[in-house]
């Protein structure tokens, strides 16, 4: 076959790979998980809006968010200053101190720093109460959820930068970017003082340049380990990077420490900067394919036992779409959301909740109250997800790796939290009294003579809290629960229903 001939087979294969579901098949379990993919679920009520929507709507709602308004952040919402370079008093007074050994002047100073450093941690603290606060009541839910893939893609930690205020600019910048341009994300990422001190290029110098920069930007932000690279790519890269710095809170391009030599990146020569760098990598094909297969293990499918075909095909088609619209993502969202693979059924209930989307998923879905963020904070921290402390740069790995013996008994004690008000174990603090009422997830369902049916809210229950294909066993066992508690359906009931839901290895997916 010609080379034409095989580009024009490939071209047919992946737009039939990424056609668009027909209108008619977008019904409630299309709109409950699309609800739950492209943001963290939806209460019954919401999911009925999307399916009155129809399935262009509703991708429209979710991408095209900038008209919804939301609360705004503003750059003092947050204190700057907490971990601000020393003045240049500060700095004299700590020199004369050293050089008179006035060891109560340096104590002193050295006490200063110390308070300063448990302020910035109670700050990183506020922050994620805030950010996880801002995930359960945001109106533009995808938003969220693309500043969540990113911090988990260009994963930054505050236990290595400890700086709770440049953790607060990056987390700014993702959101700005959430659905926007890729190539533009990265040209700021190796502008944002978070990581540049994250993986020391603030110091790398034209004489002795630091090479982790510009290895992660190849390996884990766009090529793929190993991908079309070699290490001497790696050594002139981070070349490349010298200089690009902060000052406080600022990006600092560093005339002095940039190396302005000849440099021999993927085959070219050049006096390149890091702009030029990174030009030259979102160029590659192997940048575009990369990212697409991310956006499909975070949206779609994790693929534990790899792409099958299907799959390597639509993650082609996201590729050569991504790299039309020069990486712009909505568009790319916007269709792989249309997609009939999408909703494939091998697709719906095929990940493994992050204790992110646990947690807002089920306040979201569920309507339950929010009794004490410190608690929630807590609980993903001992689930494994401790928002703006990911393990390394490489984030979390996912999937699988969610689930232990002890993150699962954490998972069942949060929802049973959220749902009673009862202290998870391992948490501290103390119980509290729910004012959660759970009927409204029922107020759609007819009633006989002021009753509700209990097989019907069984089995309304069960498909919205696991999907439309309930095993039977459970039902049976929630039916023998129910009538052994009365049988007659109020928010009592239905709450004891729930938590034995919540703890079903089934609700562990989405």
């Amino acid at each position: 076959m010609s080379t034409a001939a095989s580009k024009s087979t490939a071209a047919l294969q992946t737009t039939a790979a990424l056609k668009p579901l027909k209108p008619a098949d977008f019904g409630h379990w299309q709109a409950h998980h699309l609800l739950r993919r492209a943001g963290f679920g939806g209460s019954p009520e919401q999911v009925r809006l999307l399916v009155e929507w129809g399935l262009d709507r509703s991708v429209d709602h979710l991408i095209n968010f900038g008209a919804v308004p939301a609360e705004a952040i503003k750059a003092d919402d947050f204190r700057s200053d907490i971990m601000r370079a020393p003045t240049p008093e500060e700095r004299l007074a700590f020199r004369q101190a050293q050089q008179a050994q006035d060891e109560v002047t340096l104590e002193r100073l050295q006490r200063l720093r110390q308070e300063r450093e448990q302020q910035d941690r109670r700050q990183m603290r506020s922050m994620q109460q805030w950010w996880l606060k801002r995930m359960i009541e945001t109106p533009r839910p995808l938003e969220e959820k693309m500043t969540l893939f990113y911090h988990g893609h260009f994963a930054t930690g505050y236990r290595t930068i400890e700086n709770s205020y440049h953790m607060f600019l990056q987390n700014q910048t993702l959101r700005r970017f959430a659905v926007g341009n890729f190539a533009d994300l990265c040209f700021q990422i190796i502008r944002d003082p978070a990581m540049l001190a994250y993986l020391d290029n603030n110091e790398s110098h034209r004489q002795q340049p630091n090479e982790n920069l510009a290895r992660e930007l190849m390996e884990l932000f766009t090529l793929g380990e190993g991908n079309t690279y070699t290490e001497s790519d790696i050594k002139e890269g981070a070349r490349a990077l010298t200089g690009y710095s902060f000052d406080g809170n600022e990006f600092l391009f560093r005339k002095d420490f940039h190396d302005e030599g000849q440099k021999q990146i993927f085959g070219k020569r050049g006096t390149f900067n890091g702009d030029d760098f990174v030009k030259m990598i979102l160029g590659r094909t192997t940048c575009s394919e990369f990212m697409s297969l991310k956006l499909y293990r975070f949206f779609v499918n994790d693929l534990p036992e790899g792409p099958g075909s299907e799959a390597r095909t639509v993650i082609l088609g996201l590729a050569q779409l991504m790299r039309q619209q020069k990486y712009n993502m909505a568009p790319v969202l916007a269709t792989l959301f249309r997609s009939a693979h999408f909703y494939d059924e091998s697709n719906m209930a095929s990940q493994i909740k992050s204790p992110v989307q646990l947690v807002v998923e089920a306040v979201r879905s569920l309507r339950t109250p929010i009794l004490d963020l410190n608690i929630l904070v807590d609980a993903l921290d001992l689930m494994g997800q401790s928002i703006f402390y990911p393990p390394s740069v490489k984030g979390w790995d996912g999937g699988r790796s969610w689930i232990n013996t002890s993150t699962l008994f954490v998972r069942q004690n949060l929802l049973t939290h959220l749902l009673t008000g009862r202290l998870p174990s391992g948490v501290g603090g103390s119980s509290m009294r729910s004012s959660y009422d759970a009927m409204h997830l029922l107020g759609h369902l007819d009633r006989n003579d002021g009753e509700y049916d209990l097989d019907e809210a069984v089995n309304f229950l069960l498909k919205s809290c696991l999907g439309p294909r309930p095993l039977e066993a459970r039902r049976q066992s929630l039916l023998e629960f129910a009538k052994s508690n009365g049988g007659r359906v109020n928010s009592e009931l239905v709450i004891g229903m729930l938590c034995l839901i919540t703890a079903m290895p089934e609700y562990q997916l989405c």
